[in-house]
């Protein structure tokens, strides 16, 4: 018998893809006005009074769901180019009851970008996948999980760039994960940092 938090969930996904199946109008490259406008017409992202470029959902304490359009491109920060350019968007998911999973966030990035987007990251190649057997191994090896508790990967498709990352405990599960949609430009600059933490 399903759970009223089990069926809760099943409800709001539901919901979500009805009211989020469009096709994105505004993605990293456009301006800052125009993301901003998009996002204020989002269905899915409904943000609050004063949310502009961040929309913060809090179902409870133990449910997030946050999505920010930057300037900044993504991983450390360094000087913008155009400040009224946006670089990256990031949707991030933090979910203690029903855990986060790789196709939780695959899904969601559908929801969000529509179906062009989606296939440009489900056709996306592959540039770099995290942790690797080296990585895994010195981890267990110096006690240090925090190592190999960061899975993600970097991918570039036709239009834009890819990250997805997963944070798991010592035990597997994962509460904790996020997508960004990046300019292919920056791609270079995030992969070196990620190669090198």
């Amino acid at each position: 018998m399903m759970s009223r938090v089990q069926l809760g969930a099943v409800l709001s996904f539901g919901l979500m893809l009805l009211l989020g199946g469009g096709r994105a109008d505004a993605l990293p490259g456009q301006t800052t006005e125009e993301v901003g406008a998009w996002i204020q017409a989002h269905p899915t992202l409904r943000p609050a009074s004063g949310e502009k470029l961040l929309v913060r959902k809090n179902d409870s304490a133990a449910q997030r769901f946050t999505f920010q359009a930057s300037v900044l491109a993504p991983g450390k920060v360094i000087p913008a180019g155009d400040p009224s350019i946006i670089r990256s968007e990031r949707l991030s998911i933090f979910d203690m009851i029903n855990g986060v999973t790789r196709n939780r966030l695959d899904e969601s990035l559908r929801v969000i970008y529509g179906l062009d987007v989606y296939q440009d990251y489900e056709r996306a190649n592959l540039v770099y996948s995290y942790p690797g057997e080296a990585t895994a191994y010195q981890a267990r090896r110096r006690a240090t999980p925090l190592m190999s508790a960061l899975q993600g990967e970097l991918r570039t498709g036709n239009r834009y760039a890819y990250w997805t990352e997963i944070a798991q405990t010592r035990n597997g599960s994962a509460y904790a994960g996020h997508v960004v949609v990046f300019l292919k430009s920056d791609l270079n600059k995030l992969e070196t940092e990620l190669r090198n933490r």
